[in-house]
């Protein structure tokens, strides 16, 4: 249902958007009758997310601070670790206790599943006035919508496929170029770990092992294959020679991990590189805010580039606000409100130039974004046209969360267990892969999240 919140926001600028010379005479028409609400009082949101490291938080302080200028107040329901697995289980339990929050950090397919229990908002009202479908990459768009009704805000695109490395262990251990290949990334490798340095900075939780798995797939086998693989479960892709030899690759780059790792947050195995105490870590651009945050620039400090042999490619993660209902309406306007502000070109900006990543909304000013982000910009449009752009199966952008769950054991598991072999490590993903059948995929119960 259309909320009250969401027409009386609208209302407040009904007047504007009748001076648009773009709206519709069936938009201007919506406008006039959303001038019979009236505005109330400022209300609260309370909003679910996972946003608590250095450049991360400094990137939410943006939208509290907007959200407070205009009246509202903000509350936290914060969730550490996990990559949101932990956040996804709190979620739960909040909403089947009657007492869900404004918006929670949600993506992918797991918009639809809790779409599907009729527990989130429509957005349609806010989605027309600020023409989302002209804004928004069809792909990005389709994700946010459950049977074509917006029931998400997309605020970002996150590129996972990234390498970071420190510069100054790279010129120390004589690497001078950086690996675009896995036969010169394992040579930089060696060299980093003779001159004294760690190779890999990695957290040994499942999630990360899971993005490097993916960085490994789409570089050794291309779009296709990552799409046939673990886009589509493929059972032939998954036990086939290119699989294989994407596992003894995955499986190799253990060997440059330090001991330390099990258990380290994502931030903190960043950190080793920006101290100098690793050479390179294998994570999405969210990476670049912790660099950023601790004053190293991209070119000097660090650089960017596609994990090995994915340079022609892109994972994309996209980070969304789905929007719950609620029932007090000083919460709808806010809520409203909050709506209106993830999407605004505002927002957009300052929040993507603090977190890494790049504006969801198309046609946004590059200039004021570094290096990174920009070839990030370019890179998307041009896989986007090469047909070589893929969801991020590590991050929630494509299969069920029971699937991704069952695939993130099974890799994890191999990445962990050197007495698991390649031969069994596909017969596991293949297993995974039966819970991406019918009435298991974007269908999924909630009681099947992480």
């Amino acid at each position: 249902m259309l909320t009250a919140g969401m027409f009386a926001f609208a209302a407040m600028h009904a007047v504007d958007a009748m001076r648009r010379s773009m709206l519709t005479a069936r938009g201007v028409l919506a406008c006039m009758a959303l001038l019979a609400c009236t505005a109330g009082q400022a209300g609260e949101v309370e909003v679910l997310h996972y946003w608590t490291s250095g450049g991360e938080a400094k990137s939410l302080a943006e939208l509290k601070s907007m959200m407070t200028n205009r009246g509202h107040s903000w509350k936290d329901f914060t969730v550490t670790g996990g990559g949101g697995q932990n956040a996804m289980v709190v979620l739960k339990q909040r909403v089947l206790g009657g007492t869900a929050p404004a918006a929670a950090l949600i993506k992918g397919p797991s918009i639809q599943e809790w779409a599907n229990l009729n527990v989130l908002t429509n957005l349609d009202a806010m989605a027309a006035f600020e023409k989302w479908d002209n804004l928004l990459p069809k792909v990005i768009a389709d994700q946010m919508k459950h049977k074509g009704h917006y029931v998400a805000v997309p605020v970002n695109v996150h590129r996972v496929n990234w390498l970071w490395a420190n510069s100054a262990v790279l010129n120390k251990a004589g690497v001078t170029a950086l690996p675009t290949t896995y036969d010169a990334f394992f040579a930089a490798a060696d060299k980093i770990k003779a001159a004294g340095f760690i190779p890999i900075a990695h957290g040994g939780q499942d999630w990360q092992d899971f993005t490097v798995f993916e960085s490994v797939v789409l570089g050794v086998g291309g779009a296709a294959f990552y799409n046939s693989a673990l886009v589509q479960l493929d059972k032939r892709a998954l036990t086939s020679d290119t699989m294989r030899q994407s596992l003894d690759v995955f499986r190799r780059l253990k060997s440059y991990v330090d001991d330390k790792a099990p258990g380290r947050d994502w931030n903190v195995a960043t950190d080793m590189v920006i101290k100098g105490k690793a050479g390179f870590q294998f994570m999405g651009d969210w990476a670049k805010g912790e660099f950023l945050a601790a004053g190293q620039q991209p070119g000097v400090d660090f650089s960017c580039s596609a994990a090995p042999g994915t340079a022609n490619a892109y994972t994309f993660n996209v980070d969304s606000f789905a929007m719950f209902q609620l029932k007090a309406w000083e919460a709808q306007k806010a809520q409203g409100y909050l709506a209106y502000l993830l999407m605004g070109q505002d927002f957009q900006e300052k929040f993507n130039l603090r977190k890494g990543s790049i504006p969801a909304r198309l046609h946004m000013d590059m200039d004021k974004f570094d290096a990174c982000a920009k070839a990030s910009s370019k890179d998307f449009v041009a896989a986007s046209k090469a047909d070589t752009l893929v969801p991020s199966v590590a991050h929630g952008m494509a299969v069920s969360t029971a699937a991704q769950a069952a695939l993130r054991a099974a890799v994890s598991e191999f990445w962990n267990n050197g007495k698991t072999t390649v031969d069994d490590a596909m017969a596991k993903l293949v297993l995974a892969a039966g819970y991406a059948a019918p009435g298991h995929r974007q269908g999924d119960q909630v009681d099947k999240q992480r």
